[in-house]
C-alpha cells in the first residue's frame, strides 16, 4: 500500500482561481471503459447479432446495467495515470528529476521539478508579485516516506506593463528533499509520483498541471549522482539564498516597508536587490532601496496600496548582485536603530553653527519666504485686508496674523521635534508629504478663491475684510490667515533657511524651538511693520466700489495655488485619486453655492439643510478615496538623470572618472521647482555635466523617503532643496546655494 504525503505549500496572499483539466482514469489493464455507455453497448452488440430473442436482449440490458453500476467505483477511485520522463504542455516542458541514481534507506536525498518554458514565457516564485500564481506540488511517496518544501531559488524580476512579477525564465528547477522510511530493503523498488500545477506566462497567461513519476532502485551503497541532471541542481544551489539566522526586525511605519539586519558577515562591497517573501505587502514595481553601514543592512520599499495582513515573521531575500551570493532572513516586528537608512549614523551629531548665528539665520530667512512664489496667494488675502481697512488702525490685525503664523510655526516644530524624538525620520515640510494634508489644503484655498470670487458669503470672518474689519471677527481672520501663511509657506525653503533648520534640529528641544519662532516671526515680519505704518495707511486708497473687482481679483493667486497643490497631488496619488478630488471640489462649489442661497419656506430650507449635509459628506468621501489612491511609476527610460540610490551614489563615487551632482527635491517644493526649470533643466547645465563627465542624480522626496531624509541629515538639512556637488577624485562635496542660476552651476561644474 502507498500512502500519500502532502508536501509543505509556501502560499502567501489570496489564492487564484485555477482549473484541472478533463483526465481520463485507466484501470490496472490499461482498457478505457467510458461506464456511462456500457449497458447501451452491450445492447447494441446483441441487436446487430441477431441471435437473441426480445426476452434475452432485455436482460442483456439489464445485465448491462448491473455491470455498470458495479465498474462504477473502479472508475472513481482510480487514481490519475503518472507519467514518468518529459511531459509537454501548452509553451512549457516539464520532469521530474533526481539528483542520485538509487536510494539508501533512511537517507535523505533530492528530487526536482524541471521546468522549461518556450522563449519569453516564464513561471513564478513563492511570492509572485503584482500577478501570477507560484508553482505547487503534492507527492505521492511509500508509506513512510517524507518530502520537504520547495528549495526556492531566487527569482528574475519580471516587468508586465506597470506592473512588476518575480518568477524564472528559461530552464529551471525546483529541488524538493526526500526523506525514505529506515526499513526499506535493498532490491526493492522506491516509487515517487507528484501532482504538479503551475501558471506560464507570457503576454498571457496559461494554467497547466501534470501528474509525473519516476521509480528508483534501493541499495545499501552510497548513491552516486545522477550526471545528466547535475548541472541543473548546481544551477539552483547557487541560486538558493543561504538560510541565516541574523537578527533582523522590520517597521512598516511611514508608507514604507523598513527592513534592518545585523551581523559581522555581511559582505561590505555588495550591491542589493531585496525580494520579500510575503505577498501584498510591498509595491513591486518600486525597487527597494538599500543602506549599509557598519555590519548593519537596511532596506526600505514602498508599501503596496492593496497591503495585505501583516505577517508575524516576514521572509526577506537580499541578493548581492555582484557576487550572485543571496541570504534569506526571517524578520520580526521591532523598532528599529534607525528608521532612516543605515547610513544616518554618518551624520553629524553637533550642530553645525552655534545658536546665535542660527537665529539669526532663521529670521532672515523667513523674511525672504515672504519673496517665494508659494506664499504669495496668502500674502495677496492679507493685502487685500490693508486696502479694505485704509484709513484704520491695523496694527490689531499685525498683531493677530504675527500670531497665527508664529503659533502655527510652534506648532508645525513641535510635531516635527516630537516625532524625530520618536525616531521618525521627517523633515520641515512634512506636511505636504501627506495627500491628506495636500487634499484639504487645496480644498480650503478653493473655497476661499471661490468666496472672493463672490460666490457666497465667507470672507468676512476668515480674512478681515470689509466693514468689519475693526471687530473681533475681522482681527480672528487676520490670525487665520497667518495660520494659512505658515502652512502654505513652510514646504518652500528661502536662503539661510536650511542651515538653520538643520542646526535647530540637533539642539536641545528649548532652543530648537525658539530658531523655528525665530523663523516664523520673520515670515510675519514685514506684514507687522506694514500695520504699525501710519504714512502707508495714509496713502493708500479710500474704501469704494473699485474694491470688488480688486477682491474678485485676489482670488485667482488662490486658483493658481490651488492648481499648484492638485498638481503635487496628482505626482502622488495618479489620475484617477486626481480625478476623484477634483469631482470632490466641484461637489464642495455647489455645496458653497447652495449654502450661500436664500430659503424659501420651512419645507425648503429642510431639503436645503439636507442637500447641504449629504454634499457635504460626498465632497469629503470623494477627498477620502482619491488621497487613498497610489501613483503609477512613470515612465522614465528617456530621463536623462539617475534616480538616488546610496548604492549607486558609493559605486559612482569610487570612479575617479566620475564626478556626481545630486539633487534632493519635491513635487510640493516650489523653489525645487523653480531652480530646475530655471537652471539645472537649462541646455548650458546639460552641456557642462555632459563635457565634465558629471552623473546628475535626483532623490524624489514628495512622499516620505528615509533614504533622502538621512542623506539630509548628513549635510545638516531637513528640508529641501539641497545640491550637492561631488567631484571626479572622491574629495569633499561642495554644497550649491538653494537658489541656483544657470551660470553659478555651470561654474561649480568647470571648476571641479
Amino acid at each position: 500500500m502507498h500512502g500519500r504525503v502532502h508536501a509543505q505549500r509556501l502560499q502567501y496572499g489570496a489564492p487564484c482561481i485555477t482549473r484541472k483539466p478533463h483526465r481520463i482514469f485507466r484501470l490496472r489493464c490499461g482498457s478505457c471503459i467510458p461506464a456511462a455507455t456500457v449497458s447501451h453497448t452491450l445492447a447494441t452488440l446483441c441487436e446487430r447479432s441477431g441471435q437473441v430473442q426480445t426476452t434475452m436482449l432485455d436482460r442483456m440490458r439489464k445485465l448491462g446495467f448491473v455491470f455498470s453500476m458495479s465498474i462504477m467505483p473502479l472508475l472513481v477511485l482510480a487514481e490519475p495515470l503518472a507519467e514518468p520522463g518529459p511531459v509537454q504542455r501548452p509553451h512549457i516542458e516539464v520532469e521530474l528529476v533526481s539528483e542520485v541514481e538509487h536510494v539508501q534507506p533512511g537517507e535523505p536525498f533530492r528530487v526536482g521539478l524541471r521546468m522549461l518554458p518556450d522563449a519569453h514565457w516564464h513561471t513564478y516564485w513563492k511570492n509572485p508579485g503584482d500577478s501570477g500564481l507560484t508553482t505547487e506540488m503534492e507527492w505521492t511517496l511509500p508509506e513512510g516516506a517524507g518530502a520537504s518544501g520547495i528549495a526556492w531559488p531566487y527569482p528574475e524580476r519580471v516587468p508586465m506593463g506597470h506592473l512588476v512579477n518575480y518568477g524564472y525564465g528559461g530552464e529551471h528547477l525546483l529541488p524538493v528533499t526526500i526523506t525514505p522510511p529506515e526499513d526499506l530493503a535493498p532490491g526493492e523498488e522506491f516509487p515517487i509520483a507528484v501532482a504538479a500545477e503551475w501558471l506560464v506566462c507570457e503576454e498571457i497567461c496559461i494554467p497547466g498541471d501534470a501528474e509525473l513519476s519516476m521509480t528508483l532502485p534501493v541499495r545499501a551503497g552510497a548513491a552516486p549522482k545522477n550526471d545528466s541532471v547535475a548541472d541543473l541542481f548546481a544551477r539552483a544551489d547557487e541560486r538558493r539564498p543561504e538560510i541565516v539566522d541574523w537578527p533582523a526586525r522590520f517597521d512598516t511605519s511611514g508608507g514604507q516597508l523598513a527592513v534592518q539586519v545585523e551581523s559581522d558577515e555581511l559582505p561590505t562591497d555588495a550591491e542589493w536587490t531585496v525580494f520579500v517573501g510575503a505577498e501584498n505587502i510591498v509595491d513591486h514595481a518600486r525597487p527597494a532601496e538599500t543602506a549599509q553601514l557598519e555590519g548593519v543592512l537596511q532596506a526600505g520599499q514602498p508599501l503596496s496600496p492593496y497591503l495585505g495582513e501583516i505577517p508575524d515573521a516576514m521572509p526577506v531575500v537580499f541578493v548581492d548582485d555582484r557576487t550572485g551570493r543571496a541570504f534569506e532572513v526571517t524578520a520580526t516586528p521591532g523598532s528599529l536603530q534607525s528608521t532612516g537608512a543605515a547610513a544616518a549614523s554618518a551624520g553629524p551629531t553637533e550642530p553645525p553653527i552655534g545658536w546665535g548665528l542660527a537665529l539669526l539665520l532663521a529670521l532672515a530667512g523667513g523674511v525672504l519666504l515672504n519673496l517665494m512664489p508659494c506664499v504669495f496667494p496668502v500674502l495677496s488675502i492679507k493685502a487685500m485686508s490693508f486696502v479694505a481697512g485704509a484709513g484704520q488702525d491695523q496694527r490689531a490685525h499685525g498683531l493677530a496674523y504675527t500670531a497665527g503664523v508664529v503659533l502655527s510655526f510652534a506648532v508645525l516644530a513641535g510635531v516635527l521635534l516630537a516625532l524625530r524624538a520618536g525616531g521618525e525620520a521627517i523633515g520641515w515640510g512634512f506636511q505636504l508629504q501627506s495627500p491628506w494634508v495636500v487634499g484639504v489644503l487645496a480644498y480650503v484655498l478653493f473655497a476661499l478663491g471661490l468666496s472672493l470670487s463672490g460666490l457666497f458669503a465667507f470672507g468676512n470672518r476668515l480674512m478681515g475684510a470689509g466693514q468689519q474689519l475693526t471687530e473681533r471677527e475681522g482681527v480672528s481672520g487676520s490670525f487665520f490667515t497667518g495660520v494659512l501663511a505658515c502652512i502654505v509657506a513652510s514646504p518652500c525653503t528661502a536662503p539661510f533657511m536650511g542651515t538653520a533648520l538643520g542646526a535647530a534640529v540637533l539642539m536641545p528641544w528649548p532652543t530648537a524651538m525658539s530658531i523655528f519662532l525665530a523663523l516664523g516671526f520673520g515670515l510675519a515680519l514685514p506684514m507687522l511693520v506694514l500695520s504699525f505704518s501710519p504714512a502707508l495707511a495714509r496713502r493708500l486708497p479710500k474704501p469704494g466700489p473699485w474694491m470688488e473687482t480688486f477682491k474678485q481679483l485676489m482670488a485667482f493667486p488662490l486658483y493658481l495655488a490651488v492648481v499648484w497643490l492638485l498638481w503635487v497631488l496628482g505626482r502622488q496619488v495618479g489620475a484617477d485619486g486626481l480625478a476623484a478630488v477634483l469631482g470632490g471640489m466641484v461637489v464642495l462649489a455647489f455645496v458653497l453655492w447652495l449654502g450661500g442661497r436664500k430659503s424659501r419656506g420651512a419645507t425648503m430650507n429642510s431639503i436645503r439643510h439636507v442637500a447641504l449635509a449629504l454634499g457635504a459628506v460626498a465632497a469629503v468621501a470623494a477627498l477620502g478615496a482619491g488621497v487613498r489612491m497610489q501613483q503609477s511609476p512613470g515612465d522614465v527610460e528617456n530621463a536623462w538623470w539617475e534616480d538616488y540610490s546610496a548604492a549607486r551614489l558609493a559605486e559612482l563615487r569610487g570612479d575617479p572618472e566620475r564626478a556626481v551632482l545630486v539633487n534632493m527635491t519635491a513635487d510640493w517644493c516650489i523653489t525645487c521647482k523653480v531652480n530646475e526649470g530655471v537652471a539645472l533643466n537649462t541646455d548650458a547645465v546639460r552641456e557642462a555635466l555632459e563635457a565634465h563627465e558629471v552623473v546628475y542624480m535626483k532623490g524624489d522626496w514628495t512622499r516620505r523617503d528615509e533614504a533622502i531624509t538621512a542623506y539630509l541629515s548628513e549635510f545638516g538639512r531637513n528640508g529641501v532643496p539641497l545640491y550637492v556637488l561631488y567631484p571626479h577624485d572622491g574629495g569633499e562635496p561642495t554644497v550649491l546655494p538653494q537658489v541656483l542660476s544657470p551660470g553659478l552651476v555651470v561654474g561649480a561644474i568647470e571648476s571641479l
